[in-house]
């Protein structure tokens, strides 16, 4: 069930040590599932409970994880070396974790760590700390695997692609469905319908829909309602598969014609504008800050200062619940340098909570050598139902 070829997973791995070399470490300590996937093609949603990927400076790969992820690792990667502590009344895989780190030789080396990671929580990072204490040095690590998979391979882009096939399929059924009178709660089965009927994945986080006043909403909240007559319905969602992201966000302005939609107009066109000036920043050798700030120059020279986010898009990848977003993020100053094959996804968003008005337009771009491709077949143009 490898998705990569294993010659490619090993590149990977060789990419990871001489990083690590680079930084004196003996050893990483991996937390993160993303960083996990991508070494070895671990899939699991296991990582809600203790488990840690170990790759030795010496090329060593173990796994320690509870007994329902044996079959996984075993069915979705390459790791031959599975440990598995046993749930128990007391249970402490810290103590099993540092008995098999003495096993490989690591006691009084340096090893790096993920502290940033879903998969370690506060409780058992304190264990590890403990256990590990005066046994080895421990660093943070916790971007070193991000580092590497912010450039994607050919392959990987592979996937990206028709994963903003699959975005581009769920707003196509977003825009045949959405007017007055209809249930958000059908739009949402369509879109994410669309994605898995195309042989698409659940995304990292849940697809964002919001109508009326709650269009102004960047989150997922549970409660569905039925569009109005005049009505306004923002879209924040994702195309995945293999785990790899494209991204998209729209509002739909709902009802006739009047004030509101001429504002809404002109919203629109300040969005567009602004994410044709974000591609124009996104291009090698500029920082990622660059781009927000293409962005908000545009917003606020068109009066929408006080409407605009602090940020205005972030790196996509293959990443895991409980949220889409990759590093690094688009804000100001963010000195991360832009280079070919990073795919980020730019969101124009507008809310203006005085008016009640929202409205968005975000999508998803591969940056090449000369500039950026964009992944979309859909326009840009205000749709309105």
């Amino acid at each position: 069930m490898l998705h990569f070829t294993e010659e490619e997973l090993a590149g990977r791995r060789a990419q990871a040590i001489a990083l690590m070399e680079e930084r004196g470490l003996d050893g990483l300590l991996m937390f993160r599932q993303e960083s996990m996937f991508y070494l070895t093609g671990y899939d699991t949603f296991g990582f809600c409970f203790f488990q840690c990927l170990y790759l030795g400076a010496d090329g060593r790969l173990a796994l320690i994880t509870r007994a329902p992820d044996l079959r996984q690792a075993r069915n979705t990667s390459m790791i031959g070396d599975i440990r598995i502590w046993v749930d128990r009344d007391g249970a402490t895989p810290a103590t099993e974790l540092k008995a098999m780190l003495s096993e490989f030789g690591c006691a009084g080396k340096t090893l790096g760590i993920e502290y940033e990671a879903y998969g370690l929580t506060a409780r058992n990072g304190m264990a590890v700390n403990a256990e590990l204490d005066g046994f080895c040095t421990l660093k943070d690590e916790s971007e070193l695997i991000s580092e590497l998979r912010v450039v994607k391979s050919p392959a990987e882009l592979a996937y990206v692609r028709r994963a903003a096939e699959l975005a581009d399929d769920a707003l196509a059924a977003a825009h045949a469905l959405t007017g007055p009178g209809v249930f958000e709660g059908d739009i949402l089965a369509a879109m994410q319908g669309a994605v898995f009927k195309g042989g698409g994945d659940y995304p990292g986080n849940e697809f964002i829909i919001g109508s009326g006043s709650d269009a102004l909403l960047c989150r997922y909240f549970t409660g569905r309602r039925t569009l109005a007559e005049q009505d306004q319905l923002t879209l924040e969602f994702a195309g995945a598969y293999r785990h790899y992201h494209a991204c998209m966000m729209r509002t739909i302005p709902v009802g006739p014609v009047g004030p509101v939609r001429d504002a809404q107009i002109d919203m629109h066109s300040a969005c567009v504008e602004a994410l044709e000036a974000c591609r124009e920043a996104l291009r090698p050798g500029n920082i990622v800050g660059s781009v927000f700030d293409a962005h908000a120059g545009v917003m606020d020279r068109r009066g929408y200062r006080h409407a605009r986010m602090n940020a205005c898009g972030y790196s996509l990848g293959a990443v895991f619940a409980p949220i889409w977003m990759d590093f690094p993020m688009f804000y100001h100053g963010n000195p991360v340098e832009i280079r070919p094959g990073m795919v980020f996804f730019a969101h124009m968003i507008l809310m203006d909570s005085e008016a009640d008005l929202a409205m968005n337009v975000g999508e998803t771009f591969i940056v090449t050598e000369d500039g950026n491709e964009r992944l979309s077949r859909m326009p840009t143009d205000l749709v309105c139902r």
